[in-house]
Order: structure tokens, then sequence, then C-alpha cells
């Protein structure tokens, strides 16, 4: 069975997709990018403020739906630049003191609008 979750304390949707898909106890959580959700735009512009803006949407959704960061067993990062790998990771462990999910990098060429960092999360109960 299939439960999409949104929350309104995460940015909406900006294409044909849910924030977030729960299936057998696993939660899909979309990449998300430093869209404040207050202000529905990207507010910081440095890879530090972007990074932080990014877990606390993740952090939103993982609540709604019922998890904690602790359940995060993968995590993909997508860096346009990645210069701003090392100030990314500073912020990252904060989030990931123990028992650190797997996780793959990526650069790409750009990302939607003008987001310097992406990253997308699975969960398990």
């Amino acid at each position: 069975m299939k439960k999409v979750i949104h929350t309104s304390d995460a940015p909406a949707a900006i294409g044909p997709y849910s924030q977030a898909v729960e299936s057998s106890n696993i939660l899909f959580i979309s990449g998300q990018i430093p869209i404040c959700p207050q202000e529905g735009k990207i507010i910081s512009t440095t890879i530090d403020g972007q990074t932080e803006q990014v877990f606390s949407n993740i952090e939103a959704i993982l609540k709604s739906a019922g998890y904690s960061f602790g359940q995060i067993v993968k995590t993909t990062v997508f860096l346009t630049d990645m210069s701003h790998f090392a100030a990314m990771n500073e912020i990252y462990k904060r989030f990931f003191t123990e028992d650190c999910p797997a996780r793959s990098t990526i650069a790409v060429k750009e990302l939607p609008q003008g987001a310097l960092v992406e990253i997308e999360t699975i969960a398990m109960k």
C-alpha cells in the first residue's frame, strides 16, 4: 500500500511529484531544495544556509510521517559545485552523529531555482 505524505511545513512540490511516499514502513522523501516554505523561495545564497534549509524541510516531512533522522538509511546529495562538499558535510554531520546512513554525493550542472544543494532521503521504521 502506498501513502502520499504532505506537510505545509515543507515546500510544496514544484512539479508532478509528492513530497514523500510511504510504502511498507519505508519513507521515500523526494529531493529537497532549500526553499523556505513560509516564503516560497530560496532565501540563503550560501551553501551553509541552503544545506540548513534542506535539512529543515526534510525534518518537517519526517515528522509529518512519524519518522526521525535516526531512521534514515540512505541519502543522495546533489551539489552544483563539488567545492561546496566540505561546507555541506559540516552541516550534514550535525544531523547524523552516529550510525550514519549510506550516502552518495553527485555533482550536477544545475538544480531547480538556482539551488546549490538538493538532498533526497529514504527512511525505514
